[in-house]
């Protein structure tokens, strides 16, 4: 070493040693959890080319794996994000035009209004996997768009009114309840059925699950159509006047009616009568609505109230009151509660399963009278029908972010759509497991416990008699001794045996002597004297 060099500090020169890893558990987690399964056994392959191709691909798994589990936060989130007010700001003084400028671009295009003032109001109508819409317009339009790519797929003209439309199980086909008959189109605008059976219908629903077609009317009458097979399969008399307010339960298929004496019904196929029928409101039902899971049950009348319900215990849980009649009612995948009357829609964060005190959003019409309005699935908006056309409201924290692509999938190819239907008819309930509870279904009752005490006392009862009956039986039987030696039951056996044949032998051996006999008598009457002469021989047979 140089003199002039200083001297080196211990450990200076040599490699550092590698810093331990910190030991995260929720990453672990979330990495077995994101495994693809076992690893293949490199230990069992001779071929060193073909081991060496399978080692660096389980390595790029691996690393593929860990990264998906560090980016699982906010690639997957567990809720979705709302808007959060600062000091004493309010979410619901904030406008759409102030929203619409705070998110990305994409969300962004997603507010739009279309103007359509001679032809509404509208109703409207979104698929499962909240791609498509479907308008009606009073006036007879009817249009199919992708809206969120700004398509239209088909628009038609039936020229008479319109009160209802509803998508069949996915987009290539929809219905419309028009001034006398429900018709069913195509996704090119083309009409392929009219149901006549079904006049002046007020309100359609459909039960994805089952292919039913749910409608109710002027006449009162509750109609399943099952659209698989084109049979009607249940036709209930609500004998509670006209009815145009109907949902259903997802949970369980239910179908809920408001009628106009204030009270709520529901409904199954296989029952003739309600299976539930309650007094919900002092006026005519004008508006109800269901939370995805079946839970809660909204429910507005002309008294101005608004009440949710718990649907398993069938009673009020709280009640909240508008400055004037509640016409339409949504709630969204996240359980935000919509409700509107003339120009205005509110919306109600946590308002299910406790009370709220103001609402999340607002939002006035700049134009037209509302109509109807739908939480668009798996997305942050709200689609508005009014007498002006159609508009759209952005609610952050609506929308489910995580979708599952078995159940709907917002970015489907026609592939997918062609083997989600043929999946979905196979998966296909019947209409008799539409009941209140479908969790008894296959669940196995329990007896009593004073029937279960009897029929054990039975069932011994029994066992003693039939063991009592074999004794006396057994004590009675002569016992004979020597009689059941091996020897002798194979003698036994053998002697069955040639007995069971004897019959057969003698009695062929007897049919061929009696045969022989005829034989011979026969030869004896043909055969010719020998004391016959020359001349006479002729005439008898050879």
């Amino acid at each position: 070493m140089a003199e002039d060099e200083p001297p080196r500090q211990a450990g200076e020169g040599k490699t550092s040693k590698k810093r331990k890893k910190v030991r995260d558990p929720e990453a672990e987690e979330t990495a077995k959890r994101l495994k693809r399964g076992p690893a293949v056994d490199l230990k069992s392959i001779t071929d060193k080319k073909l081991k060496g191709k399978l080692k660096r691909t389980e390595a790029v798994f691996a690393s593929s794996q860990k990264k998906a589990a560090q980016i699982n936060e906010w690639l997957l989130p567990a809720s979705a994000g709302t808007l959060e007010a600062e000091g004493i700001e309010r979410t619901w003084n904030f406008k759409q035009e102030a929203i619409v400028q705070a998110v990305d671009v994409s969300a962004a295009a997603k507010a739009f209004d279309l103007s359509l003032p001679e032809l509404g109001p509208y109703n409207l109508t979104f698929t499962r996997n909240g791609r498509y819409m479907l308008l009606g317009g009073r006036l007879g339009h009817l249009a199919l768009m992708d809206w969120q790519r700004s398509h239209l797929v088909c628009e038609v003209q039936v020229k008479e009114a319109v009160r209802d439309v509803a998508f069949l199980h996915n987009e290539t086909f929809f219905a419309a309840a028009q001034k006398k008959y429900v018709y069913i189109y195509d996704k090119r605008g083309l009409e392929v059925h009219c149901l006549r059976d079904y006049t002046d219908v007020h309100a359609l629903d459909f039960l994805p699950h089952h292919f039913l077609l749910t409608s109710i009317g002027e006449h009162g009458v509750l109609r399943y159509q099952d659209t698989s097979t084109g049979h009607i399969v249940a036709q209930h008399k609500t004998k509670l006047g006209p009815c145009d307010v109907m949902r259903h339960n997802p949970h369980n298929g239910v179908t809920l009616l408001g009628h106009s004496r204030g009270c709520v019904t529901m409904w199954t196929p296989n029952l003739t009568t309600a299976a539930v029928k309650m007094l919900c409101h002092k006026g005519p039902v004008k508006a109800l609505a269901l939370d995805p899971s079946g839970t809660y049950l909204a429910t507005a009348g002309v008294d101005s109230q608004i009440k949710v319900w718990d649907v398993r215990m069938l009673r009020p849980l709280h009640a909240y009151y508008s400055h004037a009649p509640v016409t339409h009612m949504d709630i969204s995948q996240r359980g935000l509660l919509a409700v509107g009357y003339g120009r205005k829609v509110q919306v109600w964060q946590d308002a299910l399963r406790s009370k709220a005190q103001s609402p999340y959003l607002t939002h006035h019409l700049p134009e037209g009278v509302l109509e109807t309005f739908r939480f668009c699935p798996f997305e942050d908006v709200l689609g508005i029908g009014h007498s002006a056309g159609i508009s759209t409201m952005l609610v952050p924290g609506a929308g489910e972010p995580n979708f599952d692509t078995f159940v709907a999938n917002p970015f489907q190819t026609v592939k997918q759509r062609q083997q989600q239907e043929v999946v979905a008819l196979l998966d296909k309930l019947q209409p008799d497991t539409i009941v209140l509870d479908p969790d008894t279904i296959g669940r196995v009752r329990k007896e009593p416990a004073d029937v279960a005490r009897e029929r054990r006392s039975e069932e011994t009862a029994a066992n003693a008699a039939r063991l009592a009956a074999m004794r006396r039986e057994a004590e009675a039987k002569a016992k004979m001794k020597g009689k059941n030696k091996p020897s002798r039951r194979h003698r036994k056996k053998q002697s069955n045996i040639i007995e069971d044949r004897k019959p057969t032998i003698k009695e062929r051996q007897k049919e061929e002597a009696t045969r022989k006999k005829e034989a011979a008598q026969k030869k004896a009457e043909t055969a010719i004297p020998e004391d016959a002469p020359r001349a006479v021989r002729r005439f008898y047979k050879q």
